[in-house]
């Protein structure tokens, strides 16, 4: 099974380089991948060092599956001459997400679409594959009919350069790498850019993505995405208003049965989920559940992941893991 990691030096590149490892992800060659500036540099993996090498050469060694993290422009020219040699491609970049033949995938939730036809397969946005994640079994249950959604994101969304800003803040030292304004000790209501209609795109992927991998594309979604000094791990403040009544122990009881979400919730002693418990950790966590008191059939959470791991790298490796053992990939 030979794997390409394109982007393997940045963030969520090296994020894969390791959840492959702390998975046990069969991998009978890397090939690691960067942008020219990269190449004969070398990363470490599975106690080997291995040199970058660029696309070109990368595209004629012809690997299985190639985990793409180097944003929307490389995956755009790169993931078709990947899959036009037979590679599969696991694309982490907005590039493909809402293309109407390429699946979005989840594999807890909608892993099942996948076929031996789908050469490239999109990675959802960090914050949408928290949110659904706690939302799909809730929906199948009781059919959710609007939510709506406040994100407080890390920096490492950004990637290094959001990172450094916040240090570099932190250290006294003045920073523009990545936001129009100070992060430290700031919070910023925008992510990506403005579009005509005054949301953001970060906050249009969160309702583009979540109909479609929830299947409901006329869910009514309203999101409002801010950026926040923390510097890994994402939160989000959830309302979700059914179209049929729920009972709150039943919704734990589901929580608590479903793969992949782990139930933090006594406020009595002071047990929720935080980023900084996050980090590091594949599962997605949820608590403050409580009925909205306000809005019948409604109800509030609170959900916390780690956007590198299950936001980003361990949800393409899972996709691959699910690729392997449903030998969905005609050569396994």
């Amino acid at each position: 099974m030979k794997i390409a990691v394109v982007g393997a030096t940045g963030l969520v590149g090296s994020t894969m380089l390791k959840v492959l490892e702390e998975r046990n992800f069969v991998v009978t060659e890397l090939i690691a991948v960067a942008s020219e500036n990269s190449v004969g540099k070398e990363i470490s993996f599975q106690n080997k060092k291995i040199k970058v090498i660029g696309l070109e050469d990368a595209v004629r060694l012809r690997p299985d599956i190639a985990l793409f993290s180097a944003g929307a422009k490389v995956s755009k020219e790169w993931a078709p001459k990947f899959a036009a040699v037979g590679t599969t491609v696991i694309d982490n970049s907005s590039c493909w997400r809402m293309e109407p033949n390429v699946p979005l995938i989840v594999p807890e939730i909608n892993g099942d679409i996948l076929t031996a036809a789908d050469k490239i397969i999109a990675n959802p946005n960090c914050s949408t594959i928290q949110m659904v994640m706690v939302l799909n079994p809730l929906h199948n249950k009781y059919d959710i009919k609007r939510i709506v959604v406040s994100t407080y994101q890390s920096v490492s969304g950004t990637g290094a350069k959001g990172v450094k800003q916040l240090m570099h803040e932190r250290e006294g030292i003045k920073s523009n790498e990545a936001y129009p304004h100070q992060i430290d000790l700031n919070c910023l209501p925008h992510i990506d850019s403005f579009l005509e209609n005054n949301y953001t795109k970060e906050e249009m992927k969160m309702v583009n993505e979540t109909r479609k991998i929830l299947r409901k594309p006329a869910l009514n979604i309203s999101a409002t995405c801010v950026r926040v000094p923390v510097q890994g791990g994402h939160s989000e403040s959830v309302n979700i208003e059914f179209e049929n009544d729920f009972d709150v122990k039943e919704v734990f009881e589901i929580l608590n049965h479903t793969a992949g979400v782990i139930v933090e919730d006594n406020p009595s002693q002071n047990i929720y989920p935080m980023p900084i418990n996050a980090k590091g950790k594949d599962e997605v966590f949820v608590g403050r559940i409580r009925r909205d008191f306000s809005n019948p059939q409604t109800l509030n959470c609170w959900i916390v992941s780690d956007n590198l791991r299950k936001g980003a790298a361990t949800n393409a490796v899972q996709i691959a893991e699910y690729l392997v053992k449903h030998k969905v990939i005609e050569s396994i």
